[in-house]
């Protein structure tokens, strides 16, 4: 059998190219389903106070695992010293857990007490 296309919503059937009218499949109600998609979450990485680890190690690492300026990460150490805890930036989950791991693997390799944690939002 050969399927041919006859119209929009048709298909005809006939054997093997057949000039004879086969039976007619009509799909007048089928419709595309498109999956909604959504947005991933969105996670903050936050780094915790702590009374041990050097304001300027902090400074350090928001520079150097989140890409911040000098004054941009003074401002976020200073949060951290004053609130107990300071954002360092919002990411896709993936992202925010590398970013967790890197700076507590970092701090712990540098015997600094110091934690990160992720947030969603």
């Amino acid at each position: 059998m050969v399927f041919t296309q006859v119209d929009k919503f048709s298909t005809k059937l006939s054997d093997k190219g057949d000039e004879k009218e086969g039976e007619q499949i009509s799909h007048e109600n089928v419709s595309e389903v498109i999956p909604e998609l959504k947005e991933p979450p969105m996670y903050q990485v936050v780094l915790l106070n702590d009374d041990y680890t050097p304001m300027d190690y902090v400074v350090e690492i928001l520079e150097s695992f989140f890409s911040k300026s000098r004054e941009e990460a003074t401002k976020i150490m200073l949060a951290i010293h004053h609130d107990g805890k300071g954002i360092c930036g919002q990411y896709r989950n993936e992202i925010a857990e590398m970013k967790v791991l890197q700076v507590n693997q970092h701090a712990k390799l540098n015997d600094h007490p110091l934690m990160a944690i992720m947030e969603q939002l």
